[in-house]
């Protein structure tokens, strides 16, 4: 793994070959493997290491960047003369500030590995917040996973699925990557994380199950459990019926949720309210979905991953996105927050402040939360414990295709995927034809009966967060389709 060490060296190097007023460096990369199976069988074995460094330099108000993976003098030396001849014949940009220093991001951070060590040498903690105390995200487990180990998981779920006639379909990666910040003013920032994911297809002649998890310590990983459960679905959505589309109470498992939910927080981010391309543009401030819907963005949540700090190495910050389904605050970059304080909307935003969640400077994004955890139900129920209470409705596993039909009513189409089922008087009585479904997300989380626990979640259609299953009256089905 590149350390932080060789990365202060080769940042060192960079800044002696650099004639711009100011430089950052951003480094990333790390070591992946993955285990591909299909048809019972393992049919791919790869794995891959490599580490980049992006270079930002400054001329006034002009910036560019340049990257490369090569760390020798005459590549760096390459890297940051192509950066300096981009940015000067940049345009100036008048909203562009100075690189920020550790005292402006609080202080220089970094996080510390699962074996107690810390992640770059010479770390310390982050300021003194409780609620932002980061957990440990590196697990020597995950980051030494080895081709066999993921065979003998592989194995497992092909033994379960050959019990029951059925072909597995899936992978298995693992992983260990790095993220870095410096800058001519001072600022350093240093994270390691390792990953582990699995995703299980369990394939019949006229059904499938499917699941799928992630965490950053392969121990939280149960290939088994996992295996068992799409098995269980496969077989249960065998013989699927066909029923009339229309508007049904919907009992979404958290993936499903997460696909459909993911689709509205790029819309909390400050420069798309000023771009007025958010569905969120005059409605801060409003009771926009239902009272039992909170929402935090919290880097520092026990099921959460990633880095905690942004793209210009501010820290994280915890911000209540919504509270009791009103729409409380927003997230900014640096720049976004001083735009935003000469803007219309300075008044009509709630707190105006950087919250650490810009993306690298340029871009056209601005910032975004990508750190989403749903507040705990007061009276969370189980899957079972809704479908029990359910006289008629529709159980869904996971969607997939979704794309935004209506982007201000944020009306959103897809379909329904590996095992949809039928709940008749409290309990799952056959699987279902698969729907495509017409659904506005606001009106979705405005409708929400019950929740279970939220939980950490992956799915095919966002970035994993922590979100519970959610039963949902109304929810609009418009196409029945003929798998």
């Amino acid at each position: 793994m590149l350390t932080k060490n060789q990365a202060a060296d080769i940042f060192s190097r960079i800044r002696k070959y650099a004639t711009a007023d100011e430089v950052e460096c951003l480094f990333y990369g790390g070591h992946s493997a993955l285990t591909r199976f299909a048809n019972n069988t393992i049919h791919q074995n790869v794995a891959e290491e490599n580490y980049g460094v992006s270079v930002r330099t400054v001329f006034g108000g002009r910036t560019a960047r340049a990257t490369t993976n090569k760390f020798d003098d005459e590549s760096l030396k390459n890297v940051v003369s192509a950066s300096e001849s981009l940015a000067n014949v940049q345009e100036p940009d008048l909203d562009l500030l100075p690189l920020p220093d550790p005292k402006e991001v609080g202080q220089n951070f970094n996080t510390s590995r699962g074996d107690g060590t810390n992640a770059g040498e010479g770390a310390v903690a982050l300021p003194a917040d409780a609620a932002q105390t980061l957990p440990s995200r590196h697990f020597e487990e995950s980051a030494r996973l080895t081709p066999a180990q993921r065979a003998e998981s592989v194995g497992k779920i092909v033994s379960i699925a050959q019990k029951q006639n059925l072909t597995a379909a899936g992978i298995f990666s693992s992983g260990e990557s790095i993220e870095g910040i410096f800058n001519s003013r001072g600022l350093s920032a240093w994270h390691t994380q390792t990953s582990a994911e699995i995703s299980i297809t369990m394939l019949a002649a006229d059904s499938s199950g499917w699941q799928k998890a992630n965490s950053p310590n392969a121990a939280n990983l149960n290939a088994e459990a996992l295996a068992q459960i799409a098995a269980e679905k496969a077989a249960k959505s065998a013989g699927p019926r066909e029923i009339a589309p229309g508007k049904y109470t919907v009992i979404l498992e958290p993936a499903a949720v997460l696909d459909t939910v993911g689709f509205g927080f790029f819309d909390f981010g400050g420069l798309a309210i000023l771009d007025q391309r958010s569905f969120l543009n005059n409605r801060i401030g409003t009771k926009l979905f239902g009272e039992n819907i909170s929402i935090w963005d919290d880097v520092s949540h026990p099921l959460q991953s990633g880095s905690p700090f942004d793209g210009e190495g501010f820290r994280r910050k915890r911000v209540h996105l919504v509270e009791g389904g009103i729409v409380k605050r927003l997230v900014y970059a640096r720049a976004t927050a001083e735009k935003m304080k000469k803007s219309e909307y300075a008044s009509k935003v709630g707190l105006l402040e950087p919250t650490g969640h810009g993306f690298p400077i340029p871009n056209e994004i601005g910032e975004a939360p990508m750190n989403i955890v749903f507040e705990p139900s007061r009276d969370p129920k189980t899957v079972e414990q809704m479908i029990a209470g359910t006289e008629r409705g529709i159980l869904v596993t996971r969607l997939w295709y979704i794309r935004e039909v209506d982007p201000y009513e944020k009306i959103l189409t897809g379909m329904t995927r590996d095992g949809t089922y039928l709940i008749e008087n409290g309990k799952v009585v056959c699987g279902l034809r698969n729907f495509r479904f017409n659904q506005s997300l606001i009106d979705m989380l405005s409708n929400v009966e019950e929740m279970s626990a939220p939980v950490r979640t992956s799915g095919e259609e966002s970035f994993d967060m922590v979100v519970p299953a959610m039963k949902v009256r109304n929810f609009n089905f418009t196409e029945v389709t003929k798998f």
